[in-house]
């Protein structure tokens, strides 16, 4: 199995990749083909494909940001049973990533990761893919040591309607066992940063940004 990074839609595994995205994700999570064109040349951005004899059987897509010392696990696709996909990208992008850090002179705290909450969210087929299941992805998550932050979590349809996507927790990963919690500023940057692409944005999520500006931390639960 191959681990190949995708820069252009022009890319012949980034067409098999979106196909996957449509088949695995409900359309609310899925950014129009054509609009990928100038993410994909963020050098800040990774978007990798698991590939097994030619055919891309797993994706991911995570980004790094040295100003806060963080990086964001934007998704990761499984699309076939049965060849270890999910621990080979896990396996790979954590290696990547801790070289992509050490190239940049920077430090790493943790990663953020969006997680649906299957126990408010049960409608999502997942594209028949068992390791898609949230119930499933949940507890992997969690063996890979993320930790949900306690706070009501909404975020904006990648629709660009403005929408807003229910139903999620926002998950962190630290590389720091003991701590139990992050700065409710730290959260609250990440996610004006990382959404600052999207123009329109619900209400309900700046008033979520707004609650976290007047907290001091954030506490970190399992999932």
């Amino acid at each position: 199995m191959e681990f190949i990074r995708i820069r252009s839609i022009d890319d012949d595994y980034f067409r098999q990749m979106h196909e996957l995205m449509g088949r695995i994700f409900p359309a609310e999570e899925v950014l129009a083909f054509d609009l990928w064109a100038e993410p994909l040349l963020d050098e800040g951005l990774r978007v990798m494909v698991a590939v097994h004899e030619d055919q891309v059987v797993g994706a991911t897509e995570y980004r790094y940001y040295p100003d806060m010392g963080v990086a964001m696990t934007d998704f990761t696709i499984i699309g076939q049973e049965g060849l270890g996909v999910g621990r080979f990208l896990a396996q790979e992008r954590q290696k990547d990533l801790f070289e992509w850090v050490t190239s940049s002179g920077g430090k790493l705290s943790g990663m953020f990761a969006e997680i649906y909450n299957p126990y408010l969210v049960e409608e999502h087929a997942f594209g028949g893919i068992k390791p898609m299941d949230p119930f499933v992805r949940r507890e992997v998550l969690s063996h890979l040591g993320y930790r949900r932050l306690d706070f009501p979590y909404v975020h904006p349809s990648w629709e660009l309607n403005g929408e807003a996507v229910t139903g999620l927790d926002l998950c962190f990963l630290t590389y720091d066992e003991s701590l139990n919690e992050l700065p409710a500023a730290l959260v609250a940057r990440f996610l004006q940063t990382y959404y600052a692409i999207q123009d329109k944005k619900p209400e309900e999520w700046y008033e979520m940004v707004r609650r976290l500006e007047q907290l001091d931390r954030v506490p970190l639960l399992p999932i």
